[in-house]
């Protein structure tokens, strides 16, 4: 594969114009200009905090109320109530709105790609789920978690489930538990039907999400990584970009030739 240093920017530019189809998988470097912090980077939640990570965990969320309390404070003020899409996420939307677009597969649970434009034209696959929407872990009713953290504000530190009383968490996945399998099989698809996948803002090392690069490249795709540090699927891509994402993503899929990084 041909990786082009610091001209990486312009090749994969070129690449894209001449797509016909393109899928894009986005993982949290996407949302981080926006303010929400990744989990495993320099200033992510577990690297400051490697206990927090039990609050994703399924078996210890169920098991243990006290950590039920602290997620749901965690989810009472996550950043992604406040957050704005930045740059990438409009460039994204900005690709789509060019009829180009397959799926954006995203890892991200914060809604900023629809926020910005996305989904109107090419589904938006959230495969680890969305925080803006509870389930009941009992009966799998779904509500909108304004309507929860509403009850939370009013002190109910652990809310149940208003259908039938059962546990309640964001409608996200945890660890432990299964991916959407119709969500996943959507995103394996797009993986498969496209000739472009851009991968952006995702280290690609949680499965089987991660393994959708190599499925796009085996299918006969060009792929594109856009991410600060490296990955384990550098070698089949066709261009790195080590570039921030914000600019990056606004250059390489524009199809103005002026609006170039500066």
């Amino acid at each position: 594969m041909r990786h082009s240093g610091a001209m990486s920017s312009e090749a994969a530019r070129e690449i894209i114009a001449a797509a016909r189809l393109i899928t894009v998988l986005t993982g949290a470097g996407v949302s981080t200009a926006s303010g929400i912090p990744d989990f495993r980077g320099p200033q992510g939640l577990w690297t400051k905090d490697p206990k927090a990570a039990r609050m994703f965990d399924i078996d210890a969320y169920v098991a243990d109320r006290d950590i039920r309390v602290l997620a749901w404070r965690n989810r009472r003020d996550h950043p992604a109530w406040t957050a704005r899409p930045n740059a990438a996420h409009h460039a994204i939307a900005d690709l789509e709105r060019q009829g180009r677009v397959r799926a954006v597969i995203t890892q991200n649970i914060d809604g900023l790609h629809q926020a910005a434009g996305s989904g109107k034209a090419a589904p938006v696959l959230e495969v680890h789920g969305t925080i803006r929407n509870t389930v009941c872990l009992d009966c799998a009713e779904r509500r909108p978690m304004t309507q929860t953290l509403a009850r939370v504000e009013s002190g109910e530190d652990d809310p149940p489930c208003l259908d039938c009383g059962g546990m309640l968490k964001s409608d996200t996945i945890s660890f432990g538990q299964q991916l959407d399998p119709g969500v996943l099989d959507q995103a394996m698809r797009a993986a498969r039907e496209c000739d472009v996948l851009i991968a952006a803002g995702t280290s690609l090392q949680v499965n089987p999400v991660a393994s959708l690069v190599p499925m796009a490249w085996q299918a006969g795709a060009r792929v594109v990584i856009c991410n600060a540090d490296p990955t384990p699927y550098d070698s089949i891509a066709e261009e790195l970009v080590r570039e921030p994402l914000e600019e990056a993503l606004r250059y390489i899929v524009s199809d103005d030739a002026g609006n170039g990084l500066s």
